[in-house]
């Protein structure tokens, strides 16, 4: 019997990705437009929101720097 090697659980790095720009676009503004309709409801949730928005933020400024 040989052996088989798995591949559930591997992470491919996001740089490797043609298209990490564009899908971190799409996320950072899906996060922004989560946190805009959850203002009234939920201000924990809609400071979740912006976070996971603002570190997307980040990584598309030094991807776009680099």
């Amino acid at each position: 019997m040989e052996k088989q090697y798995c591949k559930v659980g591997t992470i491919t790095p996001i740089a490797a990705n043609r298209n990490a720009v564009t899908m971190l676009e799409y996320q950072y503004q899906n996060f922004l437009d989560k946190a805009s309709n959850m203002e009234y409801t939920d201000a924990k949730l809609v400071e979740f929101f912006e976070q996971k928005a603002e570190k997307i933020q980040k990584i598309l400024e030094n991807m776009l720097q680099a």
